[in-house]
């Protein structure tokens, strides 16, 4: 989907936290998503640590091919908050104090009973020619200017400061920019290899400006991401969606778990909730993954009952007894003995389903007839007990991702009364 028009946008994220490991930009994310719901696509994203001379460089940069600047972070009282001198700086503009701002955030520390610090005083300072906006969630005010023909925005790094700014004082400015409405759909599939995934749809791919189409791959699961753009209303673009999306639909058939947002384990949960039944697991090379993705979802106390990880193959005869001579014949790695656990579990826990993990998630470990990564999942239930094979790709934390799906997606396919086509396990 082409920008709209030639109304550009950049968003430059300050802080040499960004930069590291340890933090993720996601207040690009939540703009973009807001922009979005206007039309307004954003051309450009800088992420730029807390040193002058960076600042000052990207700033200079997207002066000359944006027409709206957001800037986020860097709006503090410590030394490395640079982002208002440094941007007076690039538009050649001075900071000017403004006494009813200072009394404005004396006041704020004043009702929480706090003594104010001197430093506090350059949050009080603002570009020449801009205006402050409200900020009831810190001390940080936010900036907007228009300049040289641009406008900027300058925002809080804290998400509970910058979202509602944006939600209460940004967008209302921006509505008279409006480039129409955009409306998503996610469609989440599993089962299906990216390559694979790819061949299904190649050709549902469209040339249209007004529609687009991604697909984007985590580890045992695949987005496809489909967006409308329509110039008329959002009621437009969502029914624009119907087609390409029922397309979709009909040529993915059960890979499809969820249309709404929703993870795999909200969905199974929300089955499982809805037909009343219970569920318990057992775990070996999982490592108690599955159990904590289960009870992650708010609620789950109504259908799951219990999980045992049993790692070791003594812990899998003392908790779930499983026969020593069962280990001893397929070893702890196999069909028979995952089979084992999820029928032990299931009556052990009084439950109406049963899932066993076990597998070897490396990177040690493996051999030539039992690699890293092969993986065995079971299924008990009322209908009988099902174990499935996969050889599963990555590093050790994704084969425990990837083991967890196949678990959860087996489930969700028993509750739906579907079966996979033979292109699935392999992801």
């Amino acid at each position: 989907m082409k920008v709209s028009g030639n109304f550009k946008i950049e968003i430059l994220a300050v802080g040499s936290e960004l930069l590291s490991p340890d933090y993720a930009d996601t207040n690009s994310l939540f703009l973009t998503r807001r922009l979005n719901e206007l039309g307004l696509q954003v051309a450009y994203k800088t992420v730029v640590g807390d040193d002058a001379d960076d600042l000052l460089a990207c700033f200079r940069t997207a002066v000359k091919r944006a027409d709206m600047i957001f800037i986020t972070g860097g709006l503090g009282p410590t030394r490395d908050d640079l982002t208002r001198e440094t941007l007076a700086a690039a538009l050649g503009r001075k900071l000017v104090f403004l006494e009813p701002l200072w009394k404005k955030i004396q006041d704020r520390f004043a009702r929480r009973g706090i003594k104010i610090a001197e430093v506090n005083r350059k949050q009080a300072y603002l570009i020449e020619g801009a205006e402050a906006l409200e900020n009831p969630n810190g001390t940080a005010p936010g900036v907007w200017l228009e300049a040289e023909g641009r406008i900027f925005a300058l925002l809080p790094g804290p998400p509970r400061e910058l979202e509602p700014m944006v939600t209460t004082q940004i967008l209302p400015r921006l509505a008279k920019k409006r480039k129409g409405y955009q409306v998503r759909k996610v469609l989440k599939i599993t089962g299906l290899a990216e390559s694979d995934t790819e061949t299904l749809i190649s050709d549902l791919y469209s040339e249209k400006e007004d529609f687009q189409m991604t697909v984007l791959s985590a580890p045992g699961q695949i987005e496809i991401h489909c967006t409308a753009l329509s110039s008329l209303s959002a009621t437009n673009a969502e029914e624009s969606l119907h087609a390409p999306v029922s397309a979709l639909l009909a040529r993915l058939g059960e890979y499809v778990f969820s249309t709404s947002g929703e993870e795999l384990e909200e969905v199974v949960g929300r089955m499982l909730a809805q037909n009343g039944k219970t569920l318990a697991v057992a775990e070996s090379c999982t490592g108690g993954l599955l159990g904590d993705r289960i009870t992650d979802v708010p609620g789950s106390s109504a259908y799951f009952l219990e999980g045992i990880q049993a790692y070791s193959n003594e812990a899998k005869i003392r908790r779930l007894d499983v026969p020593p001579n069962l280990l001893d014949n397929f070893g702890a790695v196999s069909a028979e003995v995952a089979a084992c656990m999820a029928d032990n579990i299931r009556s052990g826990a009084g439950a109406d389903y049963g899932l066993a993990i076990t597998g070897i998630a490396g990177p040690s470990g493996g051999s030539r007839e039992k690699p890293v990564g092969l993986v065995y999942v079971a299924l008990a239930g009322p209908e009988g007990t099902q174990a499935e094979k996969s050889l599963f790709l990555g590093d050790r934390r994704t084969i425990k991702k990837r083991s967890s799906q196949k678990a959860l997606d087996m489930l969700r396919l028993r509750l739906e009364g579907k079966s996979r086509r033979p292109a699935a396990g392999r992801g």
